[in-house]
């Protein structure tokens, strides 16, 4: 079955960083998709960015691109997200997904609403 858990959240100050990683086990298809979503309170989820194991093609939600960099290791099974520039309104609990197959469209809600799994999520809190 299927498995993701997440680490590497905590406490930083603002403008401080981080690097979130989510291992994967489980995995029964050559071709899927790795995305990293969070929640804030009185927040709906956000996809954060996502990345496919194939090509690599990315995707980055307009609120942290150039501040977060989403990568992976195939021969691991795991993906990462350095989180750059933080602010207070990067806190949340991050969750990292998975999609098997290809996703021709990288920000499309429905997709991984529909076919996504997903670990039980990473705190992150920007505070001084």
């Amino acid at each position: 079955q299927l498995q993701l858990v997440e680490s590497g959240g905590g406490l930083v100050q603002p403008g401080g960083s981080l690097r979130l990683s989510c291992a994967i086990s489980g995995l029964g298809s050559n071709y899927y998709t790795m995305g990293w979503f969070r929640q804030a309170p009185g927040k709906e989820r956000e996809e954060v960015s996502a990345i496919r194991n194939s090509d690599g093609s990315t995707y980055y939600a307009d609120s942290v691109k150039g501040r977060f960099t989403i990568t992976r290791d195939n021969a691991k099974n795991m993906v990462h997200l350095q989180l750059n520039s933080l602010n207070s309104e990067d806190t949340a609990v991050y969750y990292c997904a998975v999609v098997p197959g290809v996703m021709r469209t990288l920000s499309d809600p429905g997709l991984w609403t529909s076919f996504g799994s997903w670990g039980q999520g990473t705190q992150v809190t920007v505070s001084s």
